[in-house]
Order: C-alpha cells, then structure tokens, then sequence
C-alpha cells in the first residue's frame, strides 16, 4: 500500500517532463539565436504599433477630452455605437466597405494566382524576370503618385481610355465622377498595382515543388494545362488557404490611401467606406470616440471573419493559420 501510494503522486513525474521541455525550448533558442535577434525588430514592432495603441479603445466607450486625457473622460458604455447604427452616413459607408472590399478580395486573390501560374510557364529566362519587374513595380508607387495616372489617363480631354471610347463612336466621359464606373475603377486599379507583388509568394510555393513530380507527367503525355490543374494547383493548395483567410481579416479595409486619392462628391454615394469616414469624423470632425467606436466595429468584424474562415478552411482541407 505504501508502495503504491508512493508512486501515484503526478506532481514529481510532471517535473521532469516540464524541465526537460523547458530545456529543450532553451537549447533551440541558443542555436537559432542569430535569428531571434533579428526577430526582435519585428516584434518591437508589432508590440508598440499594433498591441500597445489596443489601449485606445477605451475611447470608443468615452466622452474622450484631448484636454483631460483619456483617465478623465467620461465613461458613457455604448453610446456612440449606438449613435453610428443610428447614422445613415455610417449604413452608407459600411455597406460600401463590404461590397468593395468583396470585389477587391475576389480580384485579389484570383489575379495574383493566374499571374504566378503564367510566370511560371515562361522559359525564356530574360523575358521572365523583366515581365516580373514591370507588374512588380506598381507597388512601389505611392497611390497619391498611381492616382494622378489614373486620373490623367481617365481624362475625357486627354485620356487614353476615352480615345478609345471614341475610336470606337462612343462619347468622352469622365469616368471617375460617373457613379456607375466608380467601384469598377477601384478594383481594376487595386488589382493592377498589387497583383504583381502578391504573386511572388505563389510563385515562391510553385518553385519548392518537386520538379520530378513534373517530369513524370510530361513522360504520361500531360499538357501544360493538365499539369497546371492536376500538379501545380494542389501543390500550393496550404498556400493559396493561408493567402485567402489573411485577406478575410481585411475584409472591412477597402483602402483609405486608394479612395481618399481618386473619389469626389458626385462618387460619394457609392465610394465612401468605413476609412473615410472614420477619417473625415475622427480627424475633421474630432470626434474621436466616434471614430473610434467605428474603428472598434471594423476590427471586431475583422477578427470574426479570421475565425471563422480559419475554422472552415481546417475543417475542409485540415490548413489554417493557427
């Protein structure tokens, strides 16, 4: 019995096993310490300008005064919450954010994919890399830079787009005060200036397959379209998963710098998002807890997103992000 008794105490058999795991977590720390030394920025980063502002959400639930600081403000719970469902303006912009953001999310994903898969079919090497560099090269440009040439080439006087037009016996419009077009012009451009550097880590995925798995297909007969479909497309599968549920996460972001830059009054029906109108309440206005209580929306719907689209993602092809 006493035999017994000494041995059923779990406390001095975890030890063991919990020191070792901490020695083991130790020893791999020590042999990629060069790497976590050069981690250290990003995480320096991610701490002060993603988990330390978190502390400013407490505004969205406050009469926030500049002057007294945010400890002595008022606390008024949910207030400008319900002040944003009750404003037609604040209906208006998050119906906007949901459809543009979906048509960008679709365009963004896709184009990206397509383009990687058509590099990856390029042999001659020169023409390779060059292709690369020109659709890479958008996304260095400022969108204050991007939107001046679109708006030029958008021209009714000047514009390439509309010489066409007329080429064809169609009339010169300015496109970008037409409400019709406005949401059409946001996603094309979003997807010319980032598609190119999105694809590069589709094309990272496609040069770590196997290129035997390859040749055995060109032996079986294949054509490059069935070893498209049948090798290349499942073998960056995870990718394309983890790719599809980060842009879930932004899915209330359809781009302040983009919209800001390229819409007027006559758009402002169909082109005002959540971003500008947290930046027109917050900043213009200065009503901060009123663009903070709309930011708090935004990144909560943000989150349920990545939730749910992670949980979907594991439950049909067993690939998520966590």
């Amino acid at each position: 019995m006493r035999q017994a008794t000494a041995e059923m105490p779990g406390a001095t058999k975890a030890k063991p096993a919990v020191r070792g795991g901490v020695n083991l977590l130790a020893r791999r720390v020590w042999k990629y310490k060069l790497l976590y030394v050069l981690l250290i920025p990003a995480v320096l980063w991610v701490l002060l300008f993603d988990y330390l502002p978190l502390y400013g959400i407490s505004i969205a639930f406050t009469d926030f005064n500049a002057i007294q600081g945010l400890s002595a403000s008022k606390w008024v719970g949910f207030k400008y919450f319900e002040m944003l469902f009750e404003s037609e303006m604040f209906r208006n912009a998050f119906r906007n954010t949901l459809i543009i953001s979906l048509y960008k999310m679709i365009s963004g994903f896709i184009c990206p994919i397509l383009l990687a898969l058509a590099l990856n079919e390029i042999r001659t090497a020169w023409f390779k890399k060059t292709l690369q560099t020109a659709v890479y090269l958008p996304r260095f440009v400022s969108w204050v830079v991007y939107g001046g040439i679109i708006t030029i080439l958008l021209s009714p006087e000047t514009g390439i787009i509309n010489k066409v037009i007329a080429f064809f016996g169609g009339d010169p419009a300015y496109l970008l005060v037409e409400p019709a077009y406005f949401r059409a012009i946001l996603v094309i451009t979003d997807a010319m200036k980032e598609m190119g550097w999105a694809a590069i880590i589709y094309i990272a995925a496609i040069a770590g397959l196997n290129p035997e798995v390859y040749e055995a297909a060109i032996m079986d007969g294949a054509s490059r379209f069935q070893r498209i479909i049948r090798i290349t497309l499942p073998g960056i599968t995870s990718t394309i998963i983890v790719i599809f549920i980060l842009r879930v996460g932004y899915i209330m972001s359809a781009g302040l710098d983009q919209v800001i830059n390229l819409y007027n009054p006559m758009v402002f029906e169909v082109g005002d998002i959540l971003d500008t109108y947290i930046y027109r309440v917050g900043i213009e206005q200065f009503s901060l807890s009123l663009a903070a209580a709309a930011d708090v929306i935004k990144g909560v719907i943000g989150l349920v997103m990545v939730l749910v689209a992670n949980h979907i993602a594991k439950r049909i092809n067993d690939s998520g992000i966590f």
